[in-house]
């Protein structure tokens, strides 16, 4: 079946990807428009369009693509980043963020983009792993990072709307849990009044069958007392089979006509500590409330010995006119609760059905340590119904709910991808200036050409006589100035004078060789030119 409102979503996503364009095509046309590189306008119009395009359907590919083009333009605009290009890799790492929060691929995408930059940045720049450095610090911080932003957001998004979904599923199961203890507490209630009501019948009958022969009735009034009996039977039966059908195998049943000190006095027996106070009944208290009272009392002293073992119990059952309390008390166990129990939830809700049925109200929860149970039963009371607020309260007794765990749980987990999405493009950063200082420090000084060796250098020398003096490697980080010309057919080596890494200009030699022999030498300098006095197209020395 269609979705009748998946062309409205789809017409909304069209109109947002066109405005997206537009502004980041905008940007290209203020920055690059102005430029003389003629190209980069086109080029740039032509990296956002292909960008935008597939980056709903191909969220990593549009990414690729616009790291591509920041590459090539830092490249050709010796490792400067043009305005434009820098919206284009944060909207689109955003946007591939956002739709694609797997991680995998796009640290793929980024280690490709990294390893390919290297050899192109030596030989393609003339700051070497200067621009590389400078290259992916601007991947990290405009591609990788709102990358990261994008995927909190959308973490976020689905963390939310599962950890709903998930409350949601917990909150039904706990109305089923609570709606079957609902119900084994009325089973419990069918058995009270199935053996004491049953009992009451089989009473009537009996003596209605003594009626039934007994002298001096006329005929008519011995027909009379033979179909009460046969009334009282028949409803015997029938309640018996009502009952049947209600009661559960597996519901845990009590004597019916066990006394509250019956329980106690049972329960003392088997070590558990108990102080007592208990009214005897008064005459015309209901049996449901005597029972209520009962199954109160019961209840709280069990859950005593499963989740507060050792712990002390005070039972206070008060009778007045119209109403009976019942107060169960417990101190903290002395070992502490059993690890890994449960609270005893639903033993709490079925006597909550139990008091509500008799008109009552029940109140539990932790009291110096412990725990207590406090019901009030009145005498003579409908049934009082069950509000939404009793539920809440019941929760808030039992200890926090399984829905708002999860929540919490999935809130939890929101907080370390937002923790994540700041701490990683700190630490990428981190490791491409080490590893990019690092490679930075040991060519510096492994190129470093002492000055008393560049002096003993002269023009004319073959390039195997000078190869003693020369350091290993060349000189990666060059001087930002003009030099001299080269001359035809040289290729010219550089190599680091003895000035500090720290000193704000840097130098650096330049030897010019030409069919293997020394034609040029010179030094660059941010400050000046200085040739060899024997070299005809120096500066002077």
């Amino acid at each position: 079946m269609k979705d009748p409102e998946e062309p409205v979503r789809r017409g909304r996503r069209l109109v947002m990807d066109v405005a997206l364009w537009l502004g980041l095509c905008g940007w290209v046309v203020i920055d690059a428009g102005s430029s003389t590189r003629h190209w980069e306008l086109l080029f740039g119009l032509t990296t956002t369009t292909a960008a935008i395009a597939v980056s709903r359907r191909y969220p990593l590919v549009s990414l690729a693509i616009a790291m591509f083009a920041a590459f090539v333009v830092m490249g050709s605009f010796g490792g400067r980043v043009p305005i434009w290009e820098g919206f284009v890799l944060v909207a689109v790492g955003y946007l591939a963020g956002y739709r694609r929060p797997v991680a995998k691929p796009m640290l793929r995408v980024f280690a490709v983009v990294s390893v390919i930059a290297v050899p192109v940045a030596l030989v393609w720049s003339k700051d070497g792993f200067a621009s590389w450095g400078a290259l992916l610090g601007v991947l990290v911080f405009a591609g990788v990072t709102p990358w990261l932003l994008g995927r909190y957001i959308r973490q976020r998004e689905d963390m939310a709307r599962d950890g709903w979904r998930r409350a949601e599923e917990m909150e039904s199961r706990q109305r089923l849990v609570a709606d079957r203890a609902r119900l084994r507490e009325r089973t419990r209630i069918a058995s009270d009044m199935h053996d004491s009501l049953g009992h009451e019948l089989s009473l009537i009958a009996v003596r209605a069958a003594a009626l039934e022969v007994a002298g001096g009735l006329d005929e008519q009034q011995r027909q009379a007392a033979g179909e009460l009996r046969q009334s009282a039977a028949t409803a015997t039966e029938r309640l018996r089979e009502i009952i049947g059908v209600l009661r559960e195998d597996d519901a845990p049943t009590e004597p019916v006509h066990e006394s509250i000190d019956e329980l106690l006095d049972r329960t003392r027996a088997s070590g558990v500590l108990i102080e007592s106070s208990v009214d005897a009944p008064l005459d015309g208290e209901p049996q449901m409330v005597d029972r209520a009272a009962y199954r109160v009392v019961q209840e709280s002293v069990t859950n005593v010995v499963k989740h507060a073992p050792g712990a002390a119990v005070t039972v206070r059952v008060t009778r007045s006119e119209g109403r009976t309390d019942v107060v169960v008390t417990n101190a903290a166990p002395p070992a502490g609760p059993l690890p890994g129990r449960t609270s005893g939830k639903r033993g709490l809700i079925g006597l909550r059905e139990r008091v509500r049925l008799v008109g009552g109200t029940l109140r539990a929860g932790p009291k110096d340590g412990g725990f207590e149970v406090r019901a009030t039963l009145p005498h003579d009371a409908a049934p009082s119904e069950e509000s939404p607020e009793s539920q809440a309260a019941m929760d808030a007794e039992v200890g926090q709910s399984t829905s708002a765990r999860e929540l919490e749980r999935a809130r939890r987990d929101v907080r370390r991808s937002l923790i994540q999405a700041i701490v990683v493009p700190i630490g990428l950063f981190g490791l491409v200036v080490g590893i990019s200082g690092a490679v930075f420090l040991v060519q510096w000084y492994r190129s470093e050409l002492p000055g008393g060796d560049y002096d003993r250098i002269r023009i004319g020398q073959t390039r195997a006589e000078v190869a003693s003096l020369l350091p290993d490697g060349q000189r990666i980080a060059r001087p930002r100035a003009v030099e001299p010309p080269v001359p035809d057919g040289a290729t010219c080596e550089y190599y680091g004078t003895e000035r500090s890494v720290f000193n704000l200009n840097y130098e650096a030699y330049r030897l010019c060789f030409a069919e293997g022999r020394l034609v040029a030498k010179h030094v660059i300098s941010e400050d000046e030119q200085r040739g060899d006095p024997d070299d005809p197209g120096g500066a002077g020395r």
